[in-house]
């Protein structure tokens, strides 16, 4: 199983940018699929989740601005983020998590993390 993160970059504040997770040896469809990120010198949190069937939740920071959406058929999550802010300077990571029948915010119920893209809000 692999989960491959990528789009990550350097942007400005006020800017957008739409992050990636490829999905191989496992079926998204089956999973519930979420967004950590790890900011210089803090823990990782939860960003955002969707369910199998596409319910959401979202981070309190980010709610409002980012929006997370699958494509099963191409087997791919994305992470839609808008009006970025210098506080979103992270590395973000996707996870999959299997057991879980909506979507879970504790980090430990995923089974599977990507490898983190990192994302660069300058102001």
């Amino acid at each position: 199983v692999q989960l491959q993160a990528s789009g990550g970059g350097l942007v400005q504040a006020g800017d957008s940018l739409t992050l990636s997770c490829a999905a191989s040896g496992l079926s998204l469809g089956n999973y519930a699929m979420g967004w950590f990120r790890r900011a210089p010198g803090k823990e990782r949190q939860f960003v955002a989740a969707i369910t199998r069937s596409g319910g959401t939740g979202y981070g309190n920071s980010v709610k409002g601005r980012f929006t997370i959406f699958r494509d099963n058929a191409k087997n791919t999550l994305y992470l839609q983020m808008d009006s970025l802010k210098p506080e979103d300077t992270a590395v973000y990571y996707c996870a999959a998590d299997g057991r879980t029948l909506g979507y879970s915010i504790v980090q430990r119920e995923y089974d599977y993390w990507g490898q983190g893209t990192l994302v660069t809000v300058s102001s």
